[in-house]
């Protein structure tokens, strides 16, 4: 090779490579981890099951989903705050970085240490009783629990979640009094709740749902701000007389802050693609979930909106 075409095949590598090491480099080269900050099986975890089979097909690379329960989250939340901001770990996220930091002192992550990447799922909680109460309506149960001597208990599956929340907000508006019975998740509290074990629980739909189909428990009203396509004829908290208990259950994607913002918006193009395929409707749904994909800006509109929600309901209940 003479020195014109050496001097020539130089320049050209010279300017191949950074384009070559972009190619080789480009997001995602490596699997992803998804940390789900609830234990295994439960309904976020199902719920995130549920969708990232099809993201990794959408991304082109495996997804490890990572159950790192804890702490009502928060072991999960400081564990992936501190991850590299690189898009190559992210979190489930749910009301937890909202309602966490407001009611906890000392956190070792804080809601500034995420961003969002994209809302994937809304999930509807259920008011149920025993199938031996007699309390047909929201109304009919407030009233017996008002009357009851002793006092009755009711299921509480983890301190901060929309569902222990949605039951402490009914008692101060109705201004009745329960007794908690801990348990450690929905699953076990529901075969208590259909022995009649206690008197009443807010339930995620994920569990509730076969349960209130098989007429094993009845449901007596919807937690979220509109009725559901599982149980279409059961109502509102909000129509049953009692407003205030409305609490959403919603499932998403944050990232460490300073994640790259090519790398956010690739992720969001994935999940936006993935959940609107059929298959995972129909596994969202088998999970007790409904498809229900917002972008990072309206994502990031919700959260704000549901900070603020957040809020009020706080405030009721420290009045």
């Amino acid at each position: 090779m003479n020195r014109r075409s050496l001097a020539l095949t130089s320049a050209l590598t010279a300017l191949l490579a950074p384009l070559l090491a972009h190619a080789q480099d480009a997001y995602p080269s490596r699997p992803i981890k998804v940390i789900v900050p609830y234990p295994a099986g439960g309904v976020v975890d199902v719920q995130a099951r549920a969708l990232t089979q099809s993201l990794a097909t959408e991304l082109g690379q495996a997804i490890v989903v990572e159950a790192r329960p804890g702490a009502n989250g928060n072991i999960a939340a400081e564990a992936v705050a501190r991850s590299p901001a690189d898009g190559y770990t992210l979190i489930v996220s749910a009301s937890f970085m909202i309602n966490n930091p407001m009611q906890e002192a000392n956190l070792r992550w804080a809601p500034k240490d995420f961003v969002p990447v994209s809302r994937f799922s809304m999930s509807p909680s259920y008011l149920c009783v025993p199938m031996s109460s007699p309390a047909l309506t929201v109304k009919e149960f407030v009233e017996l629990a008002a009357k009851a001597k002793p006092t009755l208990q009711y299921g509480d599956g983890g301190g901060g979640t929309p569902q222990t929340m949605a039951t402490e907000i009914l008692k101060s508006v109705a201004k009745i009094q329960m007794e908690a019975i801990s348990y450690k998740g929905a699953p076990p509290m529901m075969v208590d709740l259909i022995n009649g074990i206690f008197a009443v629980a807010v339930i995620p739909s994920s569990v509730a749902y076969p349960q209130i189909k098989a007429g094993k428990v009845r449901a007596l009203a919807n937690t979220s701000s509109k009725r559901s396509t599982q149980l279409p004829d059961v109502p509102t908290m909000a129509e049953s007389g009692f407003p205030e208990v409305t609490v959403t259950s919603w499932y998403g994607l944050h990232a460490p802050a300073g994640t790259p913002a090519d790398v956010l918006k690739k992720l969001d193009a994935a999940i936006q693609s993935a959940a609107s395929r059929a298959e995972v409707k129909e596994r969202l749904m088998a999970a007790g979930g409904e498809s229900s994909y917002l972008n990072i800006s309206d994502f990031t509109g919700f959260l704000r909106t549901d900070t603020q929600s957040w809020e009020r309901i706080n405030k009721t209940l420290t009045k």
